[in-house]
């Protein structure tokens, strides 16, 4: 059943500004860039005025190669440097989604990659998204008059915090501005030599243990939280293995100390687009109520990745990053589920070490073990429908969206209890977890999940559990509504 959005009361007419360094469909590495879309297309769909604004990457062009200007060319002091910026946003585009905006760097941004090319890092990285964050405030007068939430994601937008609540302290923008980061993926933090300081225009007395420094680095994701009225992780279960010396990726004591000021709100999808009775994405459409056309995906599954087309094998999926944190250390050495009569489909790009690695597995096992490291997300959809099981062995995960992808779908998840997999998967209903970061414990909890898989009453009434899942934004939407007042009342006081 489509869910119905309801208009939310506008806190003082205040415009959401999203800050990202992706959106999807412009940009996109993992799911940072459909987490923001997910939460501001809904907050504009429930009425709130909504803006994002974003680095003119190479792919934007690729996917919106109509761009039009808005307004003139402007500078920005960065540090020693002066440096031009631009806005540009999709040419003739007006409809209920929210404003997106492009800015333009031609140095910084017309690069193949986002971040870096070839599993290296670009060296000029602080000075790219430096220049980011303060162009994007010199822009947000231009977008809007009123009042704002500023509402940063991860590390590359951090500084916009930091600097309005500084360097441009005694700015109008700051006066009418709450200021929220979003820690999606705490495990990538932004680590810079002290030297990057002064080179962005940040005082020095913000370079302390309190706020900035780390350990004798610079760490864009610290110095944010130091200065933003609330901070957000996407689930309750990782907000609270944040604040703990074993997840807390070396900021636990930081996180601790936000007292309320730092909560978890679980990321949801969209499931006008995930949902498999109206999917045109994919071979035949099904429902929980009838589910016989899902055999029709799996059959169409087994065939694009060239395996036997075999109705009663059980097909394991994966889609994701190929990079450690997604469990493909503990994947490719389990010779003995790997070995079974069993057929596994993977689907992604990443590190090239894996990448490998999976294509050496299907090499040796042709018949058994298909990968496709072109991602699209026709083929994720493909996969979501086609797949009996779904693999998500996370070395952590501080949400996940395939997790619930796959069980709107009736692919069951084998998935590690951590973070936002604990919240959105309902053990032995749903889905499967288990605890430890090993082949043996994710070996057990696949052979546990084959044994229910091998009893159709009972595994068809886990996909109906899962199918029945409801992962909309809608509540969460409703929880960000929430901090965003809490965050611009604390914001008053402190100010």
């Amino acid at each position: 059943m489509a869910v119905v959005q309801q208009p939310y009361e506008q806190p003082d007419d205040v415009t959401v500004v999203h800050l990202t360094a992706e959106y999807s469909p412009y940009a996109r590495t993992g799911g940072l860039a459909e987490a923001v879309n997910g939460l501001a297309t809904f907050q504009r769909r429930a009425g709130l005025q909504v803006a994002v604004i974003m680095p003119l990457h190479r792919t934007v062009r690729d996917e919106a190669p109509d761009l039009e200007p808005v307004g003139l060319p402007f500078t920005v002091q960065v540090g020693p440097r002066s440096e031009e910026g631009r806005l540009f946003r999709v040419a003739g585009r007006r409809g209920p989604g929210p404003d997106v905006y492009f800015l333009e760097h031609l140095d910084y941004f017309t690069r193949d990659g986002l971040y870096g090319e070839g599993g290296v890092d670009y060296p000029d990285n602080a000075r790219r998204f430096g220049f980011f964050c303060r162009a994007a405030l010199a822009a947000i007068p231009r977008l809007t008059q009123g009042p704002v939430v500023l509402h940063a994601h991860d590390w590359h937008t951090a500084l916009a915090p930091l600097y309005l609540r500084t360097v441009l302290a005694s700015d109008p923008l700051a006066a009418t501005t709450t200021t929220v980061l979003s820690v999606h993926n705490p495990g990538y933090q932004g680590h810079f030599p002290p030297a990057v300081v002064p080179d962005l225009g940040i005082p020095w007395s913000v370079y302390d243990w309190t706020r900035l420094e780390w350990y004798g680095k610079a760490n864009f994701l610290k110095g944010g939280i130091a200065y933003s009225d609330a901070v957000i992780t996407v689930s309750p279960t990782q907000a609270e293995e944040l604040k703990t010396a074993e997840g807390g990726f070396g900021l636990h004591d930081v996180f601790r100390g936000l007292g309320d000021r730092f909560l978890g709100i679980i990321n949801g999808i969209d499931q006008s687009i995930w949902t498999p009775d109206r999917d045109a994405q994919i071979t035949a459409p099904y429902s929980a109520a009838s589910l016989d056309a899902k055999r029709r995906c799996k059959t169409a599954l087994q065939r694009s990745y060239g395996l036997p087309q075999r109705r009663k094998v059980p097909l394991f999926g994966f889609t994701g990053r190929l990079v450690k944190q997604k469990g493909l250390d503990v994947i490719l050495p389990a010779t003995e589920l790997l070995g079974i009569d069993a057929q596994f489909v993977f689907l992604g790009n990443g590190d090239r070490y894996y990448a490998d690695a999976l294509a050496a597995l299907a090499r040796a096992a042709p018949d058994r073990i298909g990968v496709q490291l072109d991602f699209t997300d026709r083929l994720e959809h493909r996969l979501m429908a086609g797949s009996d099981l779904f693999l998500m062995p996370s070395e952590y995960e501080p949400c996940g969206l395939t997790q619930m992808r796959a069980q709107r779908y009736g692919s069951l998840p084998v998935a590690r209890r951590v973070g936002g997999l604990v919240d959105t998967i309902c053990d032995g209903r749903t889905g499967f977890l288990f605890d430890g970061y090993d082949v043996a414990d994710f070996e057990s909890a696949v052979f546990g999940a084959l044994s229910v898989f091998q009893d159709p009453p009972r595994w068809q009434a886990m996909m109906r559990a899962a199918m029945a899942m409801d992962c909309s934004w809608e509540s969460s939407a409703e929880r960000y509504l929430e901090a965003y007042r809490a965050a611009a009342a604390r914001g008053r006081g402190a100010r």
